[in-house]
């Protein structure tokens, strides 16, 4: 089995992801054929961190800074309202990459190094006085 479809390429992404307070349920990934990947999830978008999660996403995979942009994508995806009534509940966010070259590990230190530190503490992102609610 090649690394581009090896499972394991994602452990210690979706790990990271895991352990942020408003990610919830299962983390789906997948290889395209052109060598370039996704990890899709959801939030808990009742969660007090969830907008700031989506906030912190999207600065570090869209638009790190203008000279230093990685190669990938974080955007929300959903079925048509249509087919689901437009519930929340159908909402999931997906972060893909640009470049085969980049791999979901390299993707996991990026966000390592500049989300709150431990990403799991909800002190450090700021939520100290929600934890009394």
């Amino acid at each position: 089995m090649s690394s581009s479809t090896d499972p394991r390429r994602f452990e210690t992404l979706t790990a990271y992801l895991s352990r942020i307070p408003s990610v919830k349920g299962t983390i789906h990934t997948a290889n395209n054929e052109d060598g370039n990947w996704s990890v899709q999830f959801s939030l808990d978008i009742d969660h007090p961190q969830a907008w700031n999660t989506v906030q912190e996403l999207s600065s570090v995979l869209n638009y790190l800074s203008i000279h230093e942009r990685l190669p990938t994508l974080f955007k929300p995806i959903s079925p048509p309202p249509y087919l689901n009534g437009g519930a929340r509940e159908f909402l999931s966010w997906i972060i893909e990459s640009t470049d085969p070259e980049f791999k979901p590990g390299t993707c996991m230190k990026w966000l390592e190094g500049r989300l709150p530190n431990p990403v799991d503490d909800l002190e450090q992102w700021g939520f100290e006085e929600d934890l009394d609610n």
